[in-house]
């Protein structure tokens, strides 16, 4: 497999990671076409030590963070898009509320947690292969994962609560 169809194979795994950290589809489709035309342009410096797939995360995690220390710099930006109302009534579909309050919950946790806790849970590396990407030794990635699992639990109300037995 040469190295544009081995990059064409990581690309909805890109995708998927970039709509996770974004939460938005097309700043995520912008991200992952940065990505692969960095990749592209910068292919001499590939050093295949290691696989592939991981380069291009790394890639694409140092774009994302370029990009948000660059939104810090420029202030808050709202896009004309979400200034239209919400219906003021939430959907009544337990799974769907559970759901839209996780996704909540991910996006208040700090950005190395939620960086590392996407990697692992949602495109299923495993914990080496995670603090590769990041750069980071494997020890401080799963105390990120850690520390990330226990405000989710906090976040969403399971963290404190009583646990009941069933008594039959």
């Amino acid at each position: 497999m040469d190295f544009l169809d081995e990059i064409e194979a990581t690309v909805p795994a890109l995708r998927r990671y970039a709509r996770a950290l974004t939460r938005n589809a097309d700043r995520a489709d912008d991200l992952v076409q940065d990505c692969l035309e960095r990749a592209i342009r910068k292919r001499s410096l590939f050093a295949p030590t290691g696989p592939l797939q991981a380069w291009l995360f790394r890639i694409l995690i140092n774009l994302w963070r370029n990009d948000l220390r660059f939104e810090r710099r420029r202030g808050d930006h709202i896009p004309i898009d979400s200034l239209v109302s919400e219906p003021a009534v939430a959907a009544p579909q337990p799974g769907r509320i559970a759901l839209a309050e996780m996704s909540r919950a991910i996006d208040r946790l700090p950005d190395d947690q939620r960086e590392a806790l996407l990697l692992v849970v949602l495109e299923g590396m495993s914990y080496q292969d995670a603090a590769s990407v990041l750069g980071i030794p494997a020890g401080t990635l799963m105390s990120r994962l850690g520390r990330a699992r226990a405000a989710l639990r906090t976040l969403t109300g399971n963290g404190e609560e009583p646990r009941l037995r069933s008594v039959k």
